[in-house]
């Protein structure tokens, strides 16, 4: 469908009439632990070349050992800048951002960085976080949450479209005599609310550029695209699947956290599935220890069929 966003990782996800797909960090599986830097480099190389279309960081400002993952470690904005370095073309992507806990004028200049040094290939998922400590770590009352995700994603889209702009906000004041620089590449960087950041669908609609979402099953996952696109016209919907591919190519489906374990068969048409109900792009977090296999499989067994 055509995006209506000059943004090259959103036109690379979102201009053409299928579903496409993408990858998230940490590729090696360490999520409990700092990954290999160089092992994560190249298969986000490897994820380019076999054709995936995005590769997508978490967010995750402190480990919590109850919640047994720490993403991929790295911080956000100069993990994303050293894998721009080290590939081309496919898009960057954020899943997603913790605005509530971030002040956005450092958002805004830190994204807009990663956006120039990338050649407009930054796409951010955003979301109002879900981890408990986080939020008097950072001197934040997670009841705020609501309010302040809607007041980040006020300040970024003003900062990044005007120049000197005057606003205000619980994060401070712009007056009208500073300028928030550099700027992204085009007017602005897309924004995708993550699940409902605590907001209704029709401002998601109103306030996004697309929707982000987690796994859903396929009739729950039919009845949301039908009401975004009621709300929201063709602005694009993605969700995030884990995969487990089986050795049995014809392995019949067993539930995963937010995904699954099957064959290669049933891979195939699932996804098949997704993309029909109107899926425009999904990310998958593939399981497994040979982690650049697995990447390899998919690529040959699902993407060379979608």
């Amino acid at each position: 469908m055509p995006s209506g966003h000059e943004n090259a990782g959103y036109r690379r996800l979102f201009d053409g009439d299928g579903m496409t797909v993408g990858t998230g960090f940490p590729l090696t599986g360490t999520r409990e632990s700092t990954p290999d830097v160089a092992a994560e480099l190249e298969l986000a190389a490897l994820a380019e070349s076999l054709g995936y279309d995005a590769l997508w960081a978490r967010d995750v400002p402190t480990y919590w050992p109850k919640f047994g993952d720490a993403g991929q470690t790295f911080d956000t904005w100069p993990w994303l800048s050293h894998v721009a370095a080290h590939t081309d073309e496919i898009a960057l992507g954020t899943s997603s951002v913790v605005l509530t806990l971030r002040h956005p004028l450092h958002v805004a200049k830190s994204a807009a960085t990663v956006d120039r040094l990338s050649g407009g290939r930054l796409v951010m998922g955003i979301a109002s976080g879900d981890r408990d400590p986080e939020y008097p770590a950072f001197g934040v009352d997670r009841d705020e949450r609501s309010r302040l995700f809607r007041e980040a994603v006020e300040t970024l889209r003003t900062v990044w479209r005007e120049d000197y702009p005057e606003l205000e906000g619980q994060w401070g004041t712009l007056e009208g005599d500073l300028d928030v620089v550099p700027s992204p590449v085009e007017e602005s960087i897309p924004l995708l609310p993550t699940g409902h950041s605590r907001q209704t669908t029709e401002w998601i609609a109103d306030h996004g550029d697309g929707w982000l979402f987690y796994h859903l099953p396929d009739r729950t996952l039919e009845s949301y695209i039908g009401d975004w696109r009621a709300d929201a016209g063709e602005k694009p919907f993605a969700i995030a699947v884990r995969v487990g591919l089986a050795d049995d190519p014809t392995a019949e489906p067993e539930p995963l956290h937010l995904g699954y374990h099957a064959g290669a068969e049933w891979f195939r048409e699932y996804f098949h599935r997704l993309d029909a109900i109107g899926l425009d792009h999904v990310i998958v977090s593939l399981e497994g220890d040979d982690r650049a296999g697995a990447l390899e499989e998919f690529a040959d067994e699902i993407l060379a069929d979608l």
